[in-house]
Parts: C-alpha cells; structure tokens; sequence
C-alpha cells in the first residue's frame, strides 16, 4: 500500500464521517425545526390573568385608596357605603400582619370639645370593631380621637360639618 492509498482511504474515511456528522445535524435540525413548529405538545402556555382577575385586582386597589369614611351627624353607626373598602383593607392587613393603621376619629365643631373628643373615638372604635371581626389583629389596630381640634378637608360632595374616621 502506498501512501496515495492511505490519503485515498483516510480522504474517504474523512468523507464518510463528514456525511455522518452533517446527517446527524441534520437530522437534529429538522427534529428542532418540527419541535419549535409542534403545536400538539403538551406543554401549558402560560397566559396572563384573566379579565375577571384584572377588574378585581383593579377594584382591590380603588377600594385601598378610600381611607376617610362619613358617619352620619352624632353617630358612631358605620355606613354600609364602607363595608366593601373595609373589606378590602382587613384582607390586606391580614395579608401583611407587621402592618399597622392608626384609626383617627373626627367630629366637626358642633358640640363641647369633650363630647367631640369622645364621639370621634367611638367612630374609630367602630372602625376598628369591623376590622376585627374580619379578622384583623388588635396590634395592628391603633384608635386616636382628635375631635374637633384636627378637622379633616370636607369632600365636595359632603357636607361641610366633617364627621369621619380616617385610616393612615
């Protein structure tokens, strides 16, 4: 054997292996190509929340954003108008227990300056009863009263005698 034999056999050795090579990528090409175009495989895709999460995902943060509730003229009866945000805010402070809220009473000017003092806690108290029964720790619960002395900005659509509980 000559060595133009051992180039002819190692050339066709070397030709041989090429086409094995470029038949096994090819062969992985077409599986990879046909794999990325399958749409049978059962792999889930993932989608984004659905339209119903988004609206109360969207309602949840409208109703954290209400944190000053009316109460009626020398009452301390929470308005049913402020069941749902309260809702909202005890599933939040339930979810985040090192969380605290200080809950102020207000009162407007009519009155003794006692009597307000006392009405704005019992608002705050009220407050904070609801909270707990949906299940809200007291520690996370402060009440405070400030009457008359610290009156919170009337809403334009209230009257302009401020009679609330504010959540901070």
């Amino acid at each position: 054997m000559t060595i133009l034999d051992l180039y002819r056999k190692g050339s066709l050795a070397i030709s041989a292996l090429t086409l094995v090579l470029l038949a096994g990528c090819s062969s992985s090409d077409t599986d990879m190509a046909q794999s990325l175009t399958d749409t049978s495989s059962t792999a889930p895709v993932e989608q984004g929340p659905s339209p119903q999460a988004l609206a109360e995902q969207r309602r949840r943060e409208q109703m954290l954003t209400m944190t000053v509730y009316y109460f009626d003229f020398d009452k301390s009866e929470l308005k049913q108008e402020a069941f749902e945000s309260l809702r909202y805010h005890a599933q939040q402070l339930k979810e985040n227990s090192a969380m605290t809220v200080r809950l102020e009473g207000h009162a407007d000017e009519r009155g003794t300056p006692e009597y307000n003092l006392a009405l704005g806690e019992r608002r705050a108290i009220a407050v904070q009863r609801f909270l707990q029964v949906q299940g809200v720790a007291s520690s996370q619960l402060e009440v405070i009263s400030y009457g008359e002395e610290r009156p919170v900005p009337a809403a334009p659509a209230k009257p302009t005698g401020v009679r609330t509980v504010v959540l901070n």
